[in-house]
């Protein structure tokens, strides 16, 4: 028996498409559940009138973005757990999720006392004043005291998910969002002897419902992880480690995409406007590539810890290829209803100018798949600072390109997407040559022959 031999059998090795598939739609659903209840969120509001809708959005995107930094707890637990229960070590697996989730709650605490005294601040820096700010304000600071839970849940999700239990996130993000929606009904407006609150009401809803999923995601956790007071120094300082090659990703990324939404800005009212449309729906379609590049994560992670590396290079083909056929399926329904969507997301008068870049991120779509499960991949490996300079790499030449640009001509929109496309191709380029051939140190780069004639029989040797 060799050393990666520690499963008889695991089902993706015999049925890989059908444990992608099987793995993947939930994570898909629980993903979709988030937006869609934002969408709720957003109507309520929208009957109080345009500055609490104006408050509402600077509230969520200050709130989102913070959260964001925070989902390195997250990854860092999925990929530990995953890599911990493939070399059959769940002592270790339970140590670093009870470590990740206490770092979770503090880390939530010390978003409420900081962000207490940095909303009004936040809020004006985003552009809100006047009445804006005076709803924006208490909107964060109750929705704050749900940081807490927000992060823990993230945490938990990321432990189930490594796990291979995809199916709790996605009941705990249904209910979750359900009873957001009920409340919602409840707060804002006012029921029966509930009082109107208006906006504070749908920040109590979103604190109250996620406080709940929270501590049904704890109570998952331990019931299947267990937990542990033998916490280790050493694993917080590689959580760090990796909360700080993710930010640095993750600033990078949003500098860029700013970036494209600045060049549009001042290209024009019509350009800024239909950009805006393209990109909303870009994020949104996602979320789709995100259920594959997780599942992708959790699965070479758990054969990584194996040391089967041939069957995680295995996985990374078939979700490779999985991520293209649903990017090439992306693209082709984006040109077919590209005129209902430009009739749904585009004024009128931006029309004109909306549908060749509409073309340019319809086509990329195979790419950017390519660019996102790889990033699950390379999750699953734990070569965090290799995505990190990718990233880097990718924003640098992209935001020459937008430097470039010469924002008086109509077809500005067109460049904006051209850089945009020029930008994914180096993220997803240096993603698959990090795992064909293997560029570098390469987790996954170089099977031996026995992980090879194993592999080829579908078995653990």
């Amino acid at each position: 028996m060799t050393e990666y031999a520690v499963v008889k059998e695991h089902p993706f090795v015999s049925r890989p498409h059908r444990t992608l598939l099987t793995l993947s739609v939930p994570v898909f659903f629980s993903l979709v559940a988030e937006p869609l209840t934002g969408l709720v969120d957003t109507s309520f509001v929208a009957r109080l009138g345009t500055a609490p809708l104006a408050a509402l959005g600077v509230g969520t995107a200050a709130l989102s973005s913070v959260f964001w930094i925070f989902n390195f707890l997250a990854i860092g637990t999925q990929t530990n757990v995953a890599q911990s229960l493939g070399q059959q070590q769940e002592e270790q697996a339970r140590s670093m999720t009870s470590l990740a989730l206490l770092l979770s709650g503090l880390a939530g605490l010390l978003l409420i006392i900081a962000g207490w005294f940095l909303a009004p601040w936040v809020s004006t820096l985003l552009g809100a004043g006047d009445v804006v700010l005076e709803q924006a304000v208490p909107y964060m600071r109750i929705r704050l005291f749900g940081g807490p839970a927000v992060i823990l849940m993230l945490t938990a999700f990321g432990a189930l998910r490594g796990m291979q239990d995809m199916r709790s996130p996605l009941w705990i993000a249904l209910s979750v969002n359900a009873i957001n929606i009920v409340l919602d009904a409840l707060f804002i407006p006012g029921f029966g002897p509930i009082p109107a609150w208006g906006i504070p009401g749908a920040a109590a809803a979103s604190a109250i419902a996620q406080t709940l999923g929270a501590i049904w995601a704890l109570a998952v956790v331990v019931r299947k992880l267990g937990w542990t007071r033998n916490l280790r120094l050493s694993e917080a300082r590689r959580l760090l480690k990796i909360g700080g090659d993710l930010f640095i990703r993750t600033a990078a990324l949003t500098f860029y995409l700013l970036l494209t939404t600045r060049v549009a800005t001042q290209a024009g009212v019509q350009a800024g406007a239909a950009h805006q449309a393209i990109r909303q729906f870009w994020i949104f379609a996602t979320l789709g590539l995100d259920a594959l590049a997780i599942t992708a994560q959790t699965l070479v992670g758990f054969f990584v810890g194996t040391k089967w590396i041939a069957q995680a290079r295995r996985v990374a083909f078939y979700s490779c290829g999985w991520g293209m056929g649903l990017g090439v399926l992306l693209g082709a329904g984006m040109w077919v209803g590209r005129q209902g969507i430009a009739m749904l997301l585009v004024p009128p008068e931006a029309q004109a100018i909306f549908f060749l870049p509409w073309l340019a991120a319809a086509l990329v779509q195979p790419v950017n798949a390519l660019a996102f499960v790889t990033d699950g991949i390379h999750w699953g490996t734990g070569d965090f600072a290799y995505l990190r300079n990718g990233v880097l790499l990718a924003t640098a030449v992209g935001s020459v390109c937008l430097w470039l640009i010469d924002t008086t001509p109509a077809k500005v929109l067109v460049w904006i997407w051209a850089a945009t496309v020029v930008w994914i191709g180096v993220r997803a380029a240096w993603g698959v040559l990090r795992i064909w051939p293997g560029v570098g140190e390469a987790p996954l780069g170089g099977a031996s022959s026995e992980e090879q004639v194993a592999s080829s029989k579908g078995r653990v040797v």
